[in-house]
């Protein structure tokens, strides 16, 4: 936490993960695929997340030292959305006659 100010580590269900300090809530890879989304624009970024743009910077920051850990994050997120989302069509093809 030293090396990247403004990134604090909270646990959850997922496990213990990099966040923005300010915004608890608010993990590293959400600003990072959010940032991504956004063609790398960190204003855009920070006025959909409703955070500063040193925020997205300081998320950025520990990216650009811990890409794959990031990544990775990303990529469950993904997944698990992926599965979500086909858990759903299941269940709308289910319920029609």
């Amino acid at each position: 936490m030293d090396d990247h100010g403004g990134i604090v580590f909270v646990d959850g269900s997922a496990g213990r993960r990099p966040a923005l300090a300010v915004y608890r809530g608010l993990d590293v890879w959400q600003v990072i695929s959010t940032l991504h989304d956004n063609g790398g624009d960190a204003g855009a970024t920070a006025d959909l997340l409703a955070i500063t743009e040193i925020d997205v910077r300081a998320a950025l920051g520990y990216y650009a030292e811990h890409r794959a850990e990031i990544d990775g994050w990303i990529r469950a997120n993904e997944e698990e959305a992926e599965r979500i989302e086909a858990a759903l069509r299941r269940e709308e093809e289910a319920a029609r006659p």
